[in-house]
């Protein structure tokens, strides 16, 4: 039952967000996953009902004393013998000094809550932001490995162009043109043998140059065309390689959040919402982090901190001991007295002087010290989460703009290579343009990648920054 509610408490926390930022089921999977098994956020949830049992400890009265003595020899009175004597005393704060600390205790345990709060924002945050740079990751990778096989493709082109003009020269000239245009199919493993053939066609083709001029030309610039794709080829295959390693990484570090092996794999989406945030995370007001943890535990500080102070005073008043004095006495065969043998009963009251006050004044001293240390980290906090959420906020519509133009940038990139490539095939010229086209498409495409991974890392941010609801 304990350990079902602690899962209650903690998903309940989680509830907003998830109705706020709505991700794919995979996410909310791995996000419910994460609040059950992050360690920070149990440790969090341990120290918060540790705190609560605080609140019991402080609230009640100092343990009662019981003393009891025993005559070895009984002691000989003039209304019998004294055999025992049994003290029972209970001491009572002055008023208020429990009422006091059971408030300070409670406050502060509301300040392990938002201590809960925070720690389950920021593996909200964590989590996503991690997912978001996995995205990144993988899109990278299949945007790279398209390109491979476009540039394949262009080279393929390229090769069918280069033996078509050499088609024309000697037939010993047109065969070493294809057993050197013939290997840079392959993959880019093997482009060093590529480019030895390549130079094997060229110093064929170049030998022949005098009977055929122009078939010398064009084979010369579809050769160096097709050693200039396989080094852009090689170049996208090893950032392919990078990329696949910090793919590694980054399923690692996501797994470790959610205490896990950090072999596991982990799913991902082939796109990321573009949804804006509602206006009410946007707009910048006096009061925009009045739902913060962070602030609420500063907040319920300073209120404990005052509790204190008042408890403090009212522990510098005396202490009040109300008991009972037991005497058990045996009768006395010598005596006549009436009350020989009757036990004594008598009532007792003590009360402590508290008159060495220096220690008193010293603790109240050190409460206001705390308390003022605690205001000026509450005005630190809210400048410090003013200026990230400012920078959040620029990071955010940075975004939306970088998306809107790398968006369109990438299509009319798109139209420009498509053109170029077909006047490429009709024509012997132009290669170098479609290459410049295709580095163009490249890059719009990578960086269209990483604008729409900063929007959503900087709505998760101001989600962070700015919980509008419990």
């Amino acid at each position: 039952m304990k350990t079902n509610f602690k899962y209650i408490i903690l998903s309940l926390l989680i509830l907003p967000l998830v109705s706020v930022f709505s991700q794919s089921d995979s996410l909310m999977y791995y996000l419910e996953l994460a609040t059950k098994n992050n360690p920070t956020v149990l440790q969090r949830y341990n120290e918060y009902q540790a705190s609560l049992q605080k609140v019991p400890q402080v609230g009640s009265l100092p343990d009662p004393q019981l003393e009891m003595g025993v005559f070895l020899s009984p002691m000989e009175l003039m209304a019998g013998y004294q055999v025992a004597d049994i003290k029972l005393m209970q001491m009572f704060p002055w008023f208020g000094v429990l009422k006091n600390a059971k408030d300070e205790m409670s406050l502060m345990a509301k300040m392990k809550f938002e201590a809960l709060r925070d720690a389950k924002l920021q593996v909200y945050y964590d989590v996503q932001r991690v997912w978001f740079d996995l995205y990144r990751v993988r899109q990278n990778i299949r945007i790279s490995e398209k390109n491979v096989e476009l540039l394949k493709t262009i080279e393929r082109l390229t090769l069918v162009k280069f033996r078509s003009g050499s088609s024309g020269g000697s037939s010993a000239v047109s065969g070493s043109k294809m057993s050197g245009g013939s290997t840079p199919t392959a993959a880019s493993g093997s482009s060093s043998m590529n480019v030895m053939g390549g130079n094997q066609g060229t110093t064929s083709t170049e030998s022949s140059s005098s009977s055929a001029p122009m078939s010398s030309s064009s084979g010369g610039t579809g050769l160096a065309g097709v050693y200039q794709i396989q080094i852009e080829e090689g170049s996208l295959e090893d950032n392919i390689a990078s990329l696949k390693n910090e793919e590694q990484v980054a399923v690692a570090r996501f797994n470790s959040l959610l205490n896990r092996s950090q072999k596991t794999s982990v799913a991902s989406v082939e796109l990321l919402p573009l949804e804006p945030l509602d206006i009410a995370y946007l707009s910048v007001t006096d009061s925009m982090f009045t739902r913060n943890p962070m602030l609420g535990m500063l907040s319920y500080e300073q209120q404990s901190l005052l509790a204190r102070t008042k408890m403090q005073k009212q522990m510098g008043l005396p202490m009040v001991g109300v008991g009972l004095n037991y005497t058990v006495i045996n009768k006395s065969e010598m005596s006549t007295s009436p009350m020989n043998g009757q036990d004594m009963i008598m009532p007792m009251l003590t009360v402590t002087l508290p008159i060495y006050r220096k220690k008193y004044k010293a603790m109240q001293a050190e409460t206001n010290y705390l308390k003022t240390a605690s205001e000026q980290n509450y005005q630190a906090t809210v400048n410090s989460l003013q200026t990230q959420y400012y920078e959040a906020l620029q990071l955010y519509n940075d975004a939306q703009r970088r998306m809107k133009l790398y968006e369109s940038q990438s299509q009319l990139a798109k139209k420009s290579l498509d053109i170029s490539i077909k006047t490429f095939s009709s024509s012997a010229s132009g290669l170098s343009d479609i290459l410049r086209i295709h580095q163009q498409l490249l890059d719009y495409e990578l960086k269209q990648v990483e604008a729409v991974t900063d929007f959503n890392k900087a709505k998760v941010l101001l989600l962070r920054l700015k919980p509008l609801k419990d």
